[in-house]
């Protein structure tokens, strides 16, 4: 169980698959609604699906297909849940409005924040004391956990629904992706307890809604997922080569501090919704409404997996080979 690879969607299944072989070798029935979202316990013990209205946590070493907690507490669709480093507490949010924490080991819920909006996705800050969500009005807001209240509303554009934000993994740099296909970039500062963000660069990674923004590991590349049908690889280095040939719908005229393409991955044929790194950032799992997931080598932008059993749109995906600590 060094590599744990699950991905899930609208026919309400959830299935682990061999990642280098491409084989489902368990399935588990997700049958009171679609599944939105996937998130895999640090320590690979659970995986938390996100429904409607509720989260489950499914045991990952077990055979057991029946959920282990259910964390019931929301109204509305759950868009996101991710976990603390240690897998203490978890956080949801969801179409209800609602960023919550909860604690993992009982299901108490420790935290409630009102976006007063269908919220789109939450990350937690790697120094584990900030929560940043973002929402349909085009809101990304930072909870800080510790004094319980919001320290910062960015607004990148008025009325424009944030869909995705990714935190890096050093806390340095903050992304989010919107429904015009932009992608707004700030610089994150630690002093002492206090967060303060610098506004680096903005600029068009789709010509339709991005669908998911994620950070490698590495915190050199940049993913971006879209309505496009594409998913695309963008350097964190501004003055790395923009790889634009085969892109001439995007502009070859860049904003400064603007991160360079390096590659598209085309070869979906409808939505792509999700994606995730591997723990070494050189390759990259894509989840999409044509039913597939695929598995791309970032270095050569060849599909070397494709997983295919499910027979609805496959929408979220969790990826976790990290070696055993």
């Amino acid at each position: 169980m060094s590599v744990i690879l699950c991905t899930a969607g609208y026919d309400h299944t959830i299935r682990f698959w061999e990642a280098l072989s491409g084989i489902c070798h368990r399935t588990i029935q997700h049958s009171e609604s679609q599944v939105n979202r996937l998130c895999i316990s640090p320590d690979k013990r659970y995986l938390a699906a996100a429904g409607h209205q509720k989260v489950k946590l499914f045991d990952i070493r077990s055979s057991n297909p029946n959920p282990v907690m259910t964390f019931a507490g929301h109204t509305g669709n759950v868009t996101g849940v991710t976990f603390h480093c240690e897998g203490k507490w978890m956080v949801t949010c969801s179409e209800d409005g609602w960023v919550k924490v909860w604690q993992t080991k009982d299901g108490s819920i420790q935290r409630t924040y009102d976006h007063g909006m269908p919220v789109n996705d939450v990350v937690i800050h790697p120094n584990q004391g900030e929560v940043i969500a973002c929402d349909r009005g085009g809101n990304v807001r930072i909870w800080d956990l510790g004094e319980n209240k919001c320290t910062h509303q960015l607004v990148p554009e008025e009325d424009v629904s944030v869909s995705s934000v990714t935190v890096a993994t050093d806390g340095t740099l903050l992304c989010a992706g919107n429904n015009s296909g932009n992608v707004y970039v700030w610089r994150m500062l630690q002093n002492r307890d206090i967060t303060s963000l610098i506004p680096v660069t903005s600029f068009l990674a789709h010509n339709a809604y991005v669908t998911r923004v994620l950070l490698s590991p590495d915190v050199r590349h940049l993913a971006t997922c879209s309505a496009d049908h594409n998913a695309r690889i963008w350097s964190v280095d501004p003055a790395a080569p923009h790889n634009i040939k085969g892109n001439e719908n995007l502009p070859t005229e860049r904003e400064p501090g603007a991160f360079p393409l390096e590659s598209s991955l085309e070869s979906h044929q409808r939505w792509v919704w999700d994606c995730a790194f591997s723990a070494d950032s050189a390759y990259l799992v894509t989840a999409s409404s044509d039913h597939y997931a695929r598995l791309w080598e970032l270095g050569t932008q060849a599909v070397i997996r494709q997983y295919n059993g499910h027979h609805r749109g496959a929408v979220c995906v969790a990826l976790n080979d990290y070696s055993e600590r």
